[in-house]
């Protein structure tokens, strides 16, 4: 057994869910809210008996714990069976596993660790950080403990240091380097890609040196005042917090995450024994990110800076936050405009602002009410433009309802006339998403009953009966589905020499391009059926497929007949209508 093998053996595919998902029991199987696309009815099935998961709502996805974890963490095959060697205990042969797209990614992160030592030796040991660890030290009151939690850095103002320590000490190519985001070329030379800059390594929550953020401390500087690693296999922009690293358990233990600005803002909180804090690197959340952090919690405190650029950030980021179900809420300080100025100016008044968080949309509610006049029409009108669409996007109706009942009576307009401005809302976004969105193939009557019998036989106690009497009625029918007609060719094979079906034993001859096909309709969600049960049901879906059948060949035939050909078929016309009509007979009395 190989060691990819090895390991799926070692690992029970629930107890692995389990650590992400929660699963609720569902006959043989488990059932929970899919955690790849927004639902609110689970569709999302794992199987005990075959290790395999599947979800049958908007997004199809499903496989095995590898995919699993690769879908959930977004990695490539290797990185995740990386981590699944290292849970189960597995060694592996490096040697198999070292090319493509995943060696690049471990040379980036190589490249990463070693860039994140260099920069945080030249801050804490060599001349050249000097003037960077001043300023931790006297004006942000960092010491040496937090600098080393962190790891922060900095790097040398002459260009070409990290260059050629990494090309000459430690012998990486040119392109190894910019290919990393850490150089970049210039006139056939290479340079390094930060310059005289506080640095911020950026981790992943496995821990792995993504890219940096580096931070000017003196003026005149080249770029903004910030300047993050361009983005490459590893990083994305969007993807990430810094500081998850060092948050996640605490944001577990607290059930809460705070997520504020700039990486000096988390630093400070972390030196107050605010620990749960993570600082977004953009303008407002995106989705991936929101994503990522209710994986550790569902209660979300925003704390953006205290201007104009912090609260357009806020309200833009409760939309995707929204979606993902997140309790929100926000902390305002009175003694500062982020959280680093509210601990530098007093640290009580700081701690006391984060335990007072109050709910977002409150705050939203009192901001917009303090820039319009709502005795006003003008102001109202102003109110109701900025409040009600964001009011729309509440997921929860009670919610949604309280806001609409206090903006009713702050600005004494009936709820009725604030509920049709709301409708207006959502048309208006209905049609815009429409002019963009193409509709989704939808699947026909006859496939979908191929489905529902194809899972009828292959969950039932006693397949061979199931397919034996399905097939006795559908004589000369070919399914739609060409896998289920593939796989049903083998199961009749296969119950020739197999009085008892074992799913294991019927997958070891089936080709591997079908296993797909067979592992979802063996985790389609059906009702509790005994077996009588199950025989009645799949007579009656089987009857209705060949109804169907039936009414096809008839249409094919009288449109060659109608184009002057096939003058010979108007018997088999008369012969199909009357296996419809006792077909249809048939059913009906089933359904008595």
């Amino acid at each position: 057994m190989d060691e990819v093998s090895q390991i799926r053996e070692k690992i029970d595919l629930v107890s692995f869910i389990l650590e992400y998902v929660p699963l609720k029991k569902m006959g043989r199987n488990f059932k929970a809210i899919c955690p790849f696309h927004n639902e609110k009815t689970p569709s999302f099935i794992v199987s005990p008996e075959r290790q395999i998961w599947h979800c049958f709502g908007g997004c199809n996805k499903g496989g095995d714990v590898y995919t699993f974890l690769m879908e959930y963490e977004k990695l490539e095959f290797i990185e995740a069976l990386r981590i699944l060697a290292k849970r189960t205990g597995v060694v592996l042969r490096e040697s198999n596993f070292q090319t493509g797209v995943s060696s690049k990614k471990e040379k980036i992160y190589k490249l990463n660790k070693i860039a994140l030592d260099f920069y945080n030796f030249v801050l804490t040991k060599h001349t050249a950080g000097k003037k960077a660890l001043a300023y931790l030290s006297g004006k942000r009151k960092l010491d040496i403990e937090l600098i080393e939690t962190f790891n922060l850095g900095f790097s040398p103002k002459d260009g070409v240091s990290l260059v050629n320590y990494l090309i000459k000490k430690k012998k990486y190519k040119r392109e190894d380097l910019v290919e990393a985001g850490l150089a970049f070329y210039k006139q056939g030379s290479v340079f390094d890609f930060f310059r005289n800059r506080l640095m911020f390594p950026l981790f992943d929550h496995r821990n792995n040196v993504v890219g940096f953020a580096g931070r000017a401390i003196e003026e005149p500087y080249q770029g903004g005042k910030y300047i993050n690693t361009k983005e490459t296999l590893v990083y994305h922009k969007g993807d990430m917090f810094f500081g998850l690293n060092t948050a996640k358990d605490e944001i577990k233990k607290m059930d809460k995450a705070i997520i504020v600005e700039g990486e000096l803002d988390v630093i400070s909180c972390f030196s107050q024994g605010v620990k749960n804090v993570v600082a977004v690197k953009g303008t407002a959340l995106t989705e991936n990110q929101v994503s990522l952090l209710t994986r550790f919690t569902n209660s979300i405190c925003l704390s953006f800076d205290a201007d104009e650029a912090g609260y357009t950030a806020t309200k833009r980021s409760l939309e995707v936050l929204e979606k993902k179900g997140a309790h929100i809420t926000i902390c305002v300080f009175e003694n500062g405009k982020d959280a680093d100025e509210a601990i530098r100016s007093d640290t009580v008044v700081f701690k006391k602002a984060i335990k007072k968080d109050i709910p977002v949309y409150d705050y939203v509610f009192m901001k917009i009410f303090s820039q319009n006049d709502k005795n006003k029409v003008e102001g109202k009108r102003k109110i109701t433009d900025e409040f009600l669409p964001i009011i729309s996007k509440i997921e929860n109706e009670i919610i949604k309802e309280h806001y609409l009942k206090k903006l009713s009576s702050e600005i004494d307009v009936s709820l009725d006339a604030l509920v049709t401005e709301i409708e207006k809302i959502h048309k208006k976004e209905v049609v815009k998403k429409d002019l963009f969105v193409l509709p989704k193939d939808k699947k026909s009557r006859l496939e979908m009953l191929e489905d529902y019998l194809f899972s009828l036989i292959v969950q039932s106690e006693n397949p061979k009966l199931i397919l034996e009497k399905s097939l006795v009625i559908l004589k000369d029918y070919k399914f739609e589905t060409v896998s289920y007609q593939k796989i049903l060719d083998y199961l009749s094979g296969f119950f020739k020499t197999h009085d008892i079906f074992k799913s294991r034993d019927f997958l070891n001859i089936l080709p591997k391009e079908l296993a797909s096909s067979f592992d979802t309709a063996f985790l389609y969600p059906l009702p509790k059926f005994e077996m009588a049960e199950f025989e009645k049901e799949a007579e009656k879906v089987v009857r209705e497929m060949k109804i169907l059948f039936l009414k096809n060949k008839i249409k094919e035939i009288s449109i060659s007949l109608k184009a002057g050909e096939g003058t010979q078929d108007i018997q088999k016309i008369t012969d199909l209508e009357k296996e419809l009509a006792l077909t249809v007979g048939l059913l009906g009395n089933r359904k008595m």
